[in-house]
């Protein structure tokens, strides 16, 4: 069995480093990306069509960044609960998806043949995983920009996006 990386890629260093690799032009002498440059770059392949549709919702930004952070956290074989442990080709792995998937990204990239993630969420049973994605509407208000101050600067006072921007946020990263 290989051992698992005690750390997961650092995924925006690894795809900086392509990106040097490809197109040196764009870093300075110190290996800082220069931004203009970049933006220059891509300007000529930028789409002509003026409309461009986006999914979006308060919390998005965070939860893009929430997916390329580094993991420090640790898988840890349970034995005594495995049968053949030394001889099987099958785990179970029971954690954070998001954190073991990045742990497995590293060690096993290109030799895992299935993955089954079972969602811990909206079963109604016991687990220690949140279910309940919901905000007060203050809460959702606060972080969509509907308020500022207190505050609210919309009319729509039954948004429904209070229900799903937080389990969006979960389940984007994953």
């Amino acid at each position: 069995m290989n051992k698992v990386a005690k750390q997961s890629e650092d995924i925006y260093k690894e795809k900086i480093e392509q990106l040097k690799a490809i197109y040196p032009a764009l870093f300075s002498d110190e290996g800082n990306l220069n931004e203009d440059e970049l933006q220059s770059f891509l300007k000529q392949f930028a789409s002509s069509s003026e409309g461009k549709y986006e999914f979006n919702w308060a919390g998005k930004m965070s939860a893009k960044r929430n997916a390329f952070t580094t993991s420090r956290a640790m898988l840890k074989p349970d034995k005594d609960r495995s049968i053949d442990f030394d001889k099987t080709e099958n785990l179970i792995i029971e954690g954070d998806n998001l954190e073991v998937l990045k742990l497995l990204q590293k060690s096993y990239q290109g030799k895992i043949k299935c993955i089954y993630i079972d969602p811990p969420y909206n079963t109604g049973n016991d687990f220690i995983y949140t279910d309940n994605f919901s905000d007060t509407k203050q809460a959702y208000w606060e972080k969509s920009g509907t308020t500022q101050d207190g505050v609210k600067l919309d009319t729509n006072t039954e948004s429904q996006g209070r229900y799903h921007s937080n389990w969006l946020n979960m389940i984007y990263s994953r």
